[in-house]
């Protein structure tokens, strides 16, 4: 059994609090993006329900033509505006903790390690639940990504795509890159991390 998981972070979002959408630069990341996955035989996609996510995967949806689902198991850690009341630099300052200490349970949303066993969970599930030599597109945030990685995989596997993985691991995923993991007999291989090869450099500037 095996299935090949493309791990999309969403597009250059709106700096703004709450349930932002992608912005107008960000919308031309998800078209060069979709036009990427267009080449596929893409299975599914699956979203974030929060709407950077699910922005960015409507793109890719209308251009590869595949159903698309949205899972809550997709959502951020934790996303600014989710407790009343709090300012950005109190959300950085518990972000960056919930980074660190990956068992600390933030007063909103869950801590690192949970939300990496929660999208490690759903990937299993579809892993079973599709054919054998599926691609399956899931366009989420770039904690998560990083969370999952984290919490599956040795230091010292992480570290062949960055050298100082985890301390810097906030930094590492783009907007609209595109994490590769191969799942074949209960285990996970990265075939690449964060490549932002398929965008222009207009998309990047």
């Amino acid at each position: 059994m095996s299935a090949t998981f493309y791990l999309v972070r969403h597009a250059i979002k709106e700096r703004a609090i709450g349930d932002v959408p992608i912005t107008t630069k960000g919308v031309i990341q998800a078209q060069s993006t979709a036009r990427y996955f267009g080449n596929l035989p893409v299975t599914i996609i699956l979203s974030s329900p929060l709407r950077r996510a699910k922005e960015t995967a409507e793109y890719i949806a209308l251009e590869t033509k595949s159903p698309m689902n949205m899972d809550s198991r997709l959502r951020e850690r934790a996303n600014w505006g989710d407790l009343p009341g709090q300012t950005f630099e109190e959300f950085v300052a518990m972000w960056e903790r919930s980074t660190f200490e990956p068992e600390y349970i933030p007063p909103v949303g869950d801590s690192a390690k949970a939300a990496g066993e929660r999208l490690s969970s759903l990937l299993t599930e579809l892993a079973k639940k599709h054919p054998l030599q599926s691609n399956i597109v899931i366009v989420t945030h770039g904690g998560l990504i990083t969370d999952f990685l984290v919490n599956t995989f040795p230091e010292n596997q992480l570290e062949v795509w960055h050298p100082n993985f985890v301390a810097v691991q906030s930094e590492l995923v783009p907007e609209c890159s595109i994490t590769t993991l191969i799942y074949e007999s209960g285990k996970y291989k990265i075939a690449g991390f964060a490549s932002v090869d398929h965008l222009t450099p207009i998309d990047l500037s």
